[in-house]
């Protein structure tokens, strides 16, 4: 009788089937058990990995987002479930993953690729803003470019320079471009699906001070209500991140308006003003572009004051886009001008320093106080 012989390709195949059942089996059991303590970074790699599974164009490249998982873990253990030809490894070289990215969505893929850190990106740029971004409009609509750019953002991990950075502003300003950010659990899966599923380019900014984040989140009905548009209890949601801003906490005296890792910090100053007799209402960007004047008006016009929250610098910047499209839809409803707490306007800090640079909950409270409440 003839050995049997495995070739190489053969083996990884069949570990990575392996793998792949074995993960399909700890998450059908996840999910048995319903809402479950899930990190922000959990529910981005299970939407790659549910993408990848729906859908055989998506394919995940960029620096150590292979065998190690990326940086931060978002990509671990998709090189074992889909192999070497959908999860890969690229060169130090950003310019080249991104124009290598525009050559595949245009040929039929769906590449989503990493940028490791948000200053990372820059070399990129020229790509992004001279390609990426005008592709469907320079050749009148004929060609789509489903192409998502995952970039980690913000600060708060005592990170060095280049690795700190807030650089929404630069895409926001691209026309041509769509940019999220989520600032919760559930929504880095649900806008992480809905990114890659678009025909549009997204920049999607992930703010990585969230990665560890946890929240009770049920992911078993996040990905029905993604792949079916309908909930658990038979009613219709659809997809319903795009373009649509949250109240992630109702209120009537003000309003602050934050985006991404923003978010948190403005629902504890929202705290600590409760219990001071001030009722602040918070809302969630979510997507910086498309954006909804209609959610974030509607909460200024009913509160009459407003205030805007952002790491990034203050100066050209999407806080100062905010205020002036509050301002012009709603001038006749504002009790004050509407202050901002952003970032200073200078280099990204030291990490020692990076406390007093990040807008915390005594800058939010001080602005809401500078509302004139006495007329």
């Amino acid at each position: 009788m003839s050995p049997t012989i495995t070739t190489s390709s053969e083996a990884n195949g069949n570990v990575s089937a392996a793998t792949a059942r074995a993960a399909a089996s700890a998450a059908a059991s996840a999910e048995a058990a319903g809402p479950q303590p899930v990190t922000m970074a959990k529910a981005l790699n299970t939407a790659l990995a549910d993408a990848m599974h729906a859908d055989s164009s998506v394919l995940v490249f960029g620096e150590d987002v292979g065998l190690l998982g990326g940086v931060f873990r978002i990509t671990d253990g998709l090189t074992a479930t889909f192999g070497e030809q959908r999860c890969f490894d690229t060169p130090l070289a950003e310019s080249g993953i991104v124009g290598m990215a525009v050559g595949m969505a245009i040929n039929g893929m769906r590449p989503v690729i990493e940028m490791q850190f948000d200053a990372f990106a820059y070399p990129a740029f020229e790509q992004i803003v001279s390609h990426v971004a005008k592709m469907h409009n320079r050749t009148k609509g004929t060609v789509k470019l489903p192409l998502v750019i995952r970039i980690p953002y913000g600060g708060g991990i005592g990170g060095v320079e280049h690795h700190c950075d807030s650089s929404e502003s630069y895409y926001a300003h691209t026309a041509g471009l769509k940019v999220y950010t989520p600032a919760t659990v559930a929504d880095g899966y649900r806008m992480l699906r809905e990114a890659i599923d678009s025909d549009d380019p997204v920049v999607f900014m992930e703010p990585k001070k969230m990665y560890w984040t946890k929240d009770s989140v049920y992911l078993g009905e996040l990905r029905r209500l993604h792949e079916d548009g309908r909930s658990a209890d038979g009613t219709t949601a659809g997809r319903t991140s795009e373009g649509r801003a949250a109240v992630a906490r109702p209120g009537t005296d003000a309003t602050l308006i934050a985006y991404g890792p923003s978010v948190p910090t403005a629902l504890a100053a929202a705290e600590a003003a409760a219990l001071e007799g001030r009722s602040l209402e918070v809302i969630d960007v979510r997507t910086i572009v498309p954006f909804d004047d209609e959610t974030v008006c509607e909460s200024v016009r009913k509160t009459g004051r407003a205030v805007v929250i952002a790491e990034a610098h203050g100066f050209a910047s999407v806080s100062s886009e905010i205020v002036a499209r509050v301002q012009e839809r709603c001038f006749h409803y504002l009790a004050a001008p509407i202050r901002r707490v952003t970032g200073f306007d200078v280099p990204y800090p030291a990490p020692k320093l990076e406390k007093y640079y990040l807008p915390g909950v005594d800058r939010i409270l001080d602005a809401v106080d500078d509302l004139q409440w006495e007329n």
